[in-house]
């Protein structure tokens, strides 16, 4: 049979176009729902909002003006929301209805699965970050913009988003779906309000030197040091990328695929 007779020729597509569409399409579930579209914009611009204004009435004592402060930690906020929350919920229902398993058995291999897992959550962080960053700008934010800043504030990110995803698919992997609803929605309300990513570890009093220490802790500091101080947080970093390791050991130890 001469070559060019099936057009097109049968077989899988490239890896990397199979990741890109999986991506896409993992991309248009997360930003379709509307619990987890509530997660990844709805609250944090609330947040935002809501600190900027509270901080004036009740006389919040800040080493900078509200805004530049508090938009470094709402973006540190948006990352946690999708990377850990949004991420946990959509793989265990995903979990418990087959969908997972019946994807690693398609030509798509497992590794491209959580390539494609991971690049639409860079994908929706994207949004978050026009959305986020265009509100605050519209409220005054006035961010360092140095090269260094802007790299250290990506790195801290990119770094918060692995740790994230690490320790969403540790819970999802271990939890029955309803579970994993509940506990990483309870996770999430407890770092917001207590884990020093919204508001700066030195307002935590005594408790801050721990707080800082936590994954949300770290994230915050991190991005408040880049976009604040323009500055590049170590220890922040380091923090975080002891959490990834420890998430993705957890992970390769425990996630079932249904």
């Amino acid at each position: 049979m001469s070559a060019g007779t099936f057009n097109p020729a049968p077989g899988a597509a490239p890896l990397s176009r199979q990741v890109v569409a999986h991506a896409r399409m993992e991309a248009r579930l997360m930003l379709r729902n509307g619990e987890q579209l509530l997660l990844a914009v709805v609250i944090p611009v609330i947040v935002l909002v809501g600190a900027v204004a509270g901080s004036e009435r009740v006389g919040l004592q800040l080493d900078a003006s509200a805004i530049d402060t508090f938009a470094p930690g709402v973006l540190a906020l948006a990352v946690m929301s999708t990377a850990f929350t949004s991420l946990a919920i959509a793989t265990g229902f995903e979990r418990r209805y087959g969908v997972i398993k019946w994807l690693g058995s398609s030509p798509l291999p497992r590794a491209g699965l959580l390539a494609g897992k991971v690049l639409a959550l860079l994908l929706v962080e994207t949004l978050q970050v026009l959305v986020l960053g265009g509100v605050a700008l519209a409220l005054g934010w006035d961010p360092r913009a140095t090269p260094v800043a802007l790299l250290s504030a990506l790195a801290v990110a990119a770094v918060g988003t692995a740790a994230f995803a690490a320790l969403g698919l540790f819970v999802a992997g271990v939890l029955r779906a309803e579970a994993t609803l509940a506990a990483a929605n309870l996770v999430y309300l407890l770092l917001m309000a207590g884990g020093a990513v919204v508001l700066p570890a030195s307002a935590y009093g005594g408790f801050g030197d721990l707080a800082s220490w936590l994954p949300s802790g770290a994230l915050g500091e991190g991005m408040r040091a880049a976009l604040l101080d323009g500055a590049a947080d170590v220890t922040s970093m380091l923090t975080l990328l002891g959490w990834a390791a420890v998430g993705t050991v957890l992970t390769a130890r425990t996630f079932t695929w249904e």
